[in-house]
């Protein structure tokens, strides 16, 4: 099956897509009332394999009141809702960051490359973080059968030049039976190839005043204490 996106940039060249989904196990209305308590700004698509996909472009910016990026709207939704979530955020296609939550307990974080984060300190190290997370991300799913393979694919190392996260998240989507085409929502406003046309979609926008100051605002980063390597200091002197 082709995917809609094409090859990923170079390590050099220009950046690839950004964008965020949270996937929840919920019923359109109860989904939009939250949503809409919480200012959220962004689209919701048609349910799917038994998920409903909430969509935020950029992903990497703040959509909802009180700076919250999607993570921070998956731990709400997945709290208020008690539900199963998944949030979903990749960084121009060089970052791919996962949070899961059963009910409003979350399972666990996964980061790809956390040296990637957007105010990471030069020591960050950046080997993928959190790949502890597949098991349970499997059964949250309804694939426990497959919590290996997941683990090896989140654990495989990214070669920049080759390898995009778009693809890493596809062949994720795959294994747990998710909808492939979430990989091409950077699309949006527009259709999105392989997924709903923008007519299914259903828009949310917070007010202007609101979504002005919102956009000003970073979210917190998906981990607030990140894996660090040495200082550059002998170790034999400390």
């Amino acid at each position: 099956m082709a995917f809609p996106y094409a090859p990923g940039p170079s390590s050099e060249g220009p950046p690839g897509d950004t964008y965020a989904v949270l996937l929840l196990r919920t019923a359109l209305d109860r989904a939009v009332e939250e949503l809409r308590r919480i200012h959220f700004s962004g689209w919701i698509a048609p349910p799917e394999s038994g998920w409903l996909p909430v969509l935020a472009v950029p992903g990497d910016g703040a959509v909802a009141a009180g700076r919250r990026g999607i993570v921070d709207v998956g731990a709400e939704l997945a709290a208020t809702l008690d539900t199963p979530a998944v949030a979903i955020r990749v960084l121009a296609d060089r970052q791919l960051a996962l949070v899961a939550w059963s009910g409003g307990e979350e399972l666990g974080r996964y980061v790809s490359d956390p040296s990637r984060e957007p105010g990471a300190e030069e020591d960050t190290l950046p080997d993928p973080y959190g790949v502890s997370l597949a098991p349970e991300l499997a059964e949250l799913c309804g694939h426990a059968d497959r919590a290996a393979d997941i683990s090896d694919l989140l654990d495989e190392p990214l070669d920049p030049d080759s390898f995009i996260e778009s693809e890493r998240l596809a062949k994720l989507l795959r294994l747990l039976s998710l909808p492939t085409w979430l990989v091409a929502v950077a699309t949006l406003p527009r259709d999105i190839p392989t997924g709903p046309g923008a007519a299914e979609l259903t828009h949310l926008g917070p007010p202007r005043w609101l979504a002005r100051r919102t956009r000003r605002r970073a979210p917190a980063p998906v981990l607030t204490d990140p894996p660090r390597g040495a200082s550059g200091m002998d170790p034999w002197l400390l």
